[in-house]
């Protein structure tokens, strides 16, 4: 009985696996050939997936994100500085915020700076301004340029001032009220070839498309009815930029010269609070002040914050 059960375990195995291959299915080669027939070969790489659908015919804006103002006033210390103050002479000055001047004190401490540099007394005085343009919504205040008279100029020179127009009635109006050069389209060709020069360039409504040749070449200075130099009016024009001051928005800055350092300080005051007063009517009050924050400086000293609140207009103030 033994030898018997040995030869059908042995033979058990064997029988297992041919039942199972057996079970398979079986698959011709001639049943895949003509499977392959009936479908058509592709020789190319599949077409990719259609791209996804726009949501809208607007697209979104990306979200940028401001940055948060942290209220300082009730905190022990500035938002990610050391202290409010430094408790010796010498510090890091980034652990702490930049000192805030009235601006007579300020001024006081340029005329200090150009004496322990023993630098000229004549060096110009600069008031940097950066503004806020925001309005409503997604509205802002449009880059300006402006022309005013100061209360103290410090050049000494006549602006050289160049009218285009073709009555020769205000021709002689111009030469008679202080124009370098008055004409028509003839001086289109000499100002190409630099034989005319000036600082500004007035014109009549009716000759300004007659200089457009001239827009490349005079870029900032071509006349434009923003700039309040196209108009009639041509010796109120000529009176306004033969002493006028001119400054502009760049980037939300205002950048310019306001005096000289060896004018005596009311002289200095006077002028910024006339250029800041300007600058600060071109944004409605009720949207708040456009003026954030000013710094003066001379050409070789260290730039400083004023506060700006005590020349603001009584309405900013309010805002």
């Amino acid at each position: 009985m033994a030898a018997p059960s040995r030869s059908v375990l042995r033979v058990l195995p064997r029988c297992q696996s041919l039942f199972f291959t057996c079970r398979a299915p079986s698959v011709s080669c001639s049943s895949l050939t003509a499977h392959r027939q009936q479908q058509p070969v592709r020789y190319y790489a599949a077409a990719s997936a259609k791209q996804k659908e726009k949501k809208d015919e607007t697209v979104q804006e990306k979200v940028v994100k401001e940055k948060k103002k942290v209220d300082d006033k009730n905190r022990h210390k500035p938002y990610g500085l050391t202290a409010w103050a430094p408790v010796d002479d010498v510090y890091m000055v980034r652990y702490y915020p930049k000192p805030v001047y009235e601006t007579s004190v300020a001024i006081e401490m340029l005329k200090n700076f150009q004496k322990l540099d023993f630098r000229p007394e004549n060096q110009p005085v600069y008031i940097n301004l950066r503004l806020d343009m925001k309005l409503e919504k997604k509205k802002k205040v449009d880059p300006f340029v402006s022309t005013i008279h100061l209360p103290h100029p410090f050049k000494s020179d006549i602006n050289k001032i160049v009218v285009f127009t073709e009555n020769p009635d205000q021709v002689r109006i111009a030469m008679e009220n202080g124009a370098a050069v008055a004409g028509g389209a003839e001086l289109v060709e000499k100002i190409l070839a630099d034989e005319i020069t000036a600082d500004f360039y007035l014109a009549e409504p009716d000759i300004v498309q007659k200089l457009l040749p001239l827009k490349n070449k005079l870029r900032k200075k071509f006349p434009k009815s923003k700039r309040g130099s196209v108009g009639m009016n041509i010796p109120k024009m000529l009176a306004l930029f033969k002493s006028g001051h001119e400054y502009m928005v760049e980037d939300s800055y205002v950048n310019s010269q306001v005096a000289t350092l060896d004018m005596p300080k009311e002289y200095i005051l006077e002028n910024i609070h006339a250029i800041v007063k300007d600058v600060a009517s071109h944004k409605p009050a009720e949207f708040g002040p456009l003026i954030e924050r000013a710094i003066v400086c001379s050409r070789s000293s260290e730039g400083l914050h004023i506060k700006i609140e005590e020349l603001l207009p009584q309405q900013e103030k309010k805002a």
